[in-house]
């Protein structure tokens, strides 16, 4: 399984930004699709944002304008940049991987059932 280590988690105020990142320190995350999920009030993890290796994305309508997800292959790197931060935004963050060729296209949200790589998370807070 392909360890990843998020990052830049903290407590915010409504409107503020945060930058997540999301790392795996001993295998390139090249040749993997990576997402963004959250565990907040709702009780499940649920699909923020998932990104193809060749700059496909697709983001859930919620944070559609205000969240953005970019990689870095030279850093290794999966960032959420997140803007205009809302109390309902409030959740524990994961990264996700599965592995996916160049003829991925993504096109929607992701699915907790499609991935198989998890970080442990990080904790955003944003208060009113």
């Amino acid at each position: 399984q392909l360890p990843l280590v998020e990052s830049g988690g903290g407590s915010v105020q409504t409107g503020g930004t945060l930058r997540l990142s999301c790392t795996s320190s001993r295998y390139s995350l090249n040749g993997y699709c990576l997402a963004w999920f959250r565990y907040g009030s709702g009780n499940e993890r649920e699909g923020v944002v998932q990104a193809d290796s060749t700059g496909g994305t697709g983001y859930a309508d919620y944070i559609r304008g205000r969240f953005v997800i970019s990689r870095d292959s030279a850093k290794n790197t999966l960032y959420l940049q997140m803007n205009a931060l809302k109390p309902e935004d409030t959740a524990t963050y994961y990264c996700a991987a599965r592995p996916c060729n160049i003829f991925t296209r993504i096109r929607r949200p992701p699915e907790v059932r499609e991935y198989n790589a998890w970080g442990q998370g990080t904790q955003v807070t944003v208060s009113s």
